[in-house]
Order: structure tokens, then sequence, then C-alpha cells
């Protein structure tokens, strides 16, 4: 790893939709009150997971979702790893649109938004979308 940067912590479990809330808990025990942007983190990297949960093969029998949460400097990075899937994450809105109301569609519009930066990566084993935050002391 670069230096400055820290793994803080990893956790795969099953690409099941009621493993939703075991992502948020990890999230929020890892980062706890040591980063102002825990709340932040936690709501992007819950919408990444309901990404790789509609949209991946993850949510098949077996499949896997790993979060990885990393220090970085001046802030912290989120990676929501899933088994791929057909298309790559897009944000459906043009640059300064804002959501329409209906349900659905808003997770990556969050991340652009509340993020300081976003991307993902893909390859044959699946794809990794990943966020970062800038910290301020808490």
């Amino acid at each position: 790893m670069k230096p400055g940067v820290t793994l803080l912590g990893s956790l795969t479990f099953p690409g099941q939709p009621e493993y939703a809330a075991a992502a948020r808990a990890f999230v929020a025990r890892t980062l706890g009150n040591n980063y102002a942007c825990s709340d932040t983190a936690i709501l992007l990297t819950s919408e990444l997971v309901t990404n790789s949960l509609q949209h991946s093969r993850s949510r098949r029998d077996g499949g896997t979702i790993t979060v990885t949460l990393i220090a970085i400097p001046g802030g912290v990075r989120a990676e929501v790893i899933d088994e791929g899937g057909d298309t790559a994450p897009t944000l459906h809105r043009g640059p300064g649109e804002p959501p329409d109301l209906t349900e659905g569609g808003h997770g990556l519009w969050l991340v652009e938004t509340l993020s300081d930066r976003w991307s993902y990566w893909r390859d044959a084993a699946g794809t990794a979308t990943w966020f970062e935050l800038t910290e301020t002391a808490p």
C-alpha cells in the first residue's frame, strides 16, 4: 500500500438483501467516531451494496459481496466488490440534473453528489465500485 494508506477492515457476506444491514453495521463499527464522514460513508456504502444486490451476479446462490474500508491521507475510501453483471455502474442523469421523485436509481447520484471522488473497475472476476470522502476533524 502507499504511504499513509491503511486497511481498516474488510467484510465479505452473501449477496442476499438481508445482509445489507450487516454491511452498514460493519462500516459504522469500523469507522465509529474516528471519522466525521462516518454517516456519509454508511449511506454511500449502503447504496453501492444495494446496486450490487440488484445488478450483479452476486445475488445468485453462493454469490458474495465484499466491503473494504481504507484510511487514505485526509479521509477514507470504501470499495464494494461484487461478482459483476451485464452492465457497468452508470449515472442516468446529466450533470446538474436533480433526481426525479420516482423510487430507485438514486444510488450513484448520491455517490456522485456526496463523495469527493468515485469510480469503478471491471474485469472477468467482477466489479469494484469505490468512493472517497475527505475528512474534517470531528
